[in-house]
């Protein structure tokens, strides 16, 4: 027995890194995984790789930047399945940008990614599940930097930070249609992403990873699949009637001082 069993579950951005990770970690714990991403090629990749494993998996082209296309993406699920169970917004836009240097286009990037994306798909999503008269579970993969973050991260922080509200709004929102909605701020993560990141804005070499687990309490990254094992939980049953929580995934201690 998986923890999603028969369950159908959307994971928004999730070709590579965190998403990825979900998106195995869901299939093992038996759920039916579709997976949209603006890129054809490492979407369809991962649902190859899935379908190969025994694993049910569909892949949705979508640039969830456009909201015709991140409610687009539920419709495409629901037309496949039937309905959407569980939904997993992990898209993100890390660019960096500071309050004094970042241009109206650089910050409506960062709205249209990590704060319009969501709000559009949990919409599509959360409106199948009424519809059915449905429990449903959705998780946002948010940001340890939302609450407050590096210079460099303003417009990145920002729009997390939004999120982090729309994620309590909805929950309370909804919690009478047993739609539970939780949230994630993750730590720093080791993943493709995050590695193109450092090299593009921090000069970073091929040891940026062991330089950076060396200053961190954990000696390592964090690192997708443990990030996986626990959205999997939230999406379950197993969480029970949990709901509105926005928790912190981090090695460092919100508030601690040295």
């Amino acid at each position: 027995m998986g923890l999603l069993d028969d369950k159908v579950v959307l994971v928004g951005g999730g070709s590579q890194g965190v998403g990825a990770a979900i998106a195995r970690a869901a299939v093992r714990e038996g759920a039916v995984v579709a997976v949209s991403s603006r890129r054809a090629e490492p979407g369809e990749a991962l649902v190859a790789e899935l379908a190969a494993a025994g694993g049910k998996a569909l892949f949705v082209r979508a640039d969830l930047a456009d909201p015709e296309q991140a409610k687009g993406s539920v419709a495409r699920v629901v037309a496949e399945y039937g309905r959407v169970d569980c939904l997993v917004n992990s898209a993100g836009l890390t660019s960096r940008g500071t309050l004094l240097d970042t241009t109206p286009e650089l910050f409506d990037a960062h709205i249209a990614i990590n704060l319009k994306a969501p709000f559009f798909t949990m919409q599509a999503a959360v409106a199948d599940m009424v519809g059915r008269g449905a429990p449903g579970t959705i998780v946002n993969i948010i940001t340890s930097s939302a609450h407050g973050g590096q210079p460099f991260l303003a417009p990145y922080v920002a729009a997390k930070a939004g999120l982090i509200g729309l994620t309590r709004n909805a929950a309370h929102a909804h919690r009478w249609d047993r739609v539970r909605i939780n949230g994630l701020n993750i730590g720093w993560t080791s993943t493709e992403g995050e590695d193109a990141t450092q090299r593009a804005f921090h000069d970073a070499g091929d040891d940026w990873r062991e330089r950076a687990a060396a200053r961190l309490p954990m000696g390592k990254l964090g690192q997708p699949d443990e990030i996986a094992d626990l959205v999997v939980l939230l999406l379950s049953d197993r969480s029970g009637v949990v709901t509105g929580s926005v928790i912190d995934w981090d090695q460092n201690v919100l508030g601690g001082l040295d």
